[in-house]
């Protein structure tokens, strides 16, 4: 698999009817925290309640064209497991979806609500891909992976497709587009999205400072995969390393990718939850996130003009408590 598999025009047709147009929200107070104009794309109001409903329906009514007609299998910490859950119950396939046992108990139970087999005995971040083979093998059951398919990062493309359709309606060019990181699968359709639709917009990724395998893969030429699973509340983004295709997408693409601790991610999600009333999961919030820890000095140094920033606001999969625990409520100025 190349770049040039990946069919944005395609995905764009088949998800016509099947997701949602997120909205692109402004917030005056967010602006003044930030020092910039800041722009949300709101895809915790996306389907399953993240991007991730893009790739999986892409994936899955590809397969089907192409008369596939195979359960859906995926590996997920949980809301590409949603997605893909929700995909097959209203194609009429069956789901299988393999999650680490210590995955976020609201995804566990969405999954499972979807209609899907949730296997989670025994796995853990690093093995669950190795898992998860075996049942394709044994189930006969269609891999849907959350980031390393040409069809999955055409559906996600769609994303930036429509950045660039409403950052126009407002008479707004953005300097920048920030994306939370994880296997690399909405960064990478982001990049093949914009660079047709915004040209030279500098795209930079967030991901933890903990997993860091991007920002090294980056810096290093090729790449990088850590020895552990990152510890980190952002539950989306412990993988090992990005996928080795979007590592392609993105490796020439992607100005930038910085890192936010988990304190810069409670501050965001702590202005998300109760200033702008958007219920954002610590993943999703990494964008903001890395914005406000620039802008503590009193200028925002991540943007070079100081223009208006579009910043992907990725899910918003959680618990009440879990936002508790992360923030502890504490008012933060």
């Amino acid at each position: 698999m190349t770049a040039a598999d990946i069919d944005l025009a395609a995905a764009q047709r088949r998800l016509v009817g099947r997701v949602h147009r997120t909205p692109l929200l402004h917030s005056r107070l967010l602006d003044q925290r930030a020092d910039l104009q800041l722009w949300l794309k709101a895809e915790t109001f996306q389907r399953s309640g993240s991007f991730k409903a893009r790739g999986a329906f892409n994936s899955a009514l590809a397969g089907l064209e192409a008369g596939d007609h195979r359960g859906l299998l995926a590996v997920s910490s949980g809301n590409h497991g949603q997605a893909v859950a929700l995909a097959a119950s209203e194609l009429g396939l069956s789901a299988t979806v393999v999650m680490p046992e210590d995955s976020s108990p609201v995804k566990l139970l969405a999954v499972a609500a979807y209609g899907a087999t949730v296997v989670s005995a025994g796995v853990t971040a690093t093995n669950r891909e190795e898992i998860a083979a075996d049942i394709a093998r044994r189930s006969r059951l269609r891999m849907v992976h959350p980031h390393n398919d040409p069809l999955v990062i055409a559906g996600q493309s769609t994303v930036g497709v429509e950045i660039a359709d409403q950052v126009a309606s407002h008479q707004m060019r953005p300097s920048a587009v920030l994306v939370p990181v994880g296997g690399g699968g909405l960064l990478a359709g982001v990049c093949l999205a914009l660079e047709r639709t915004l040209p030279g917009v500098e795209i930079v990724g967030v991901e933890p400072a903990s997993g860091d395998d991007a920002a090294r893969s980056l810096a290093a030429g090729h790449l990088v995969t850590l020895g552990t699973a990152p510890v980190t509340a952002a539950d989306g983004a412990r993988t090992l390393h990005l996928g080795s295709l979007c590592w392609e997408v993105v490796r020439n693409r992607v100005s930038r990718i910085v890192t936010v601790s988990d304190e810069d991610i409670a501050e965001a999600v702590w202005w998300l939850w109760t200033r702008t009333k958007l219920v954002v999961e610590p993943t999703g919030a990494m964008s903001v996130a890395a914005l406000l820890a620039a802008a503590r000095g009193g200028q925002n140094p991540l943007v070079k003009d100081g223009s208006a920033v579009v910043c992907i606001l990725s899910g918003g999969n959680c618990l009440p408590d879990q936002i508790q625990e992360l923030t502890g409520f504490r008012a933060r100025t």
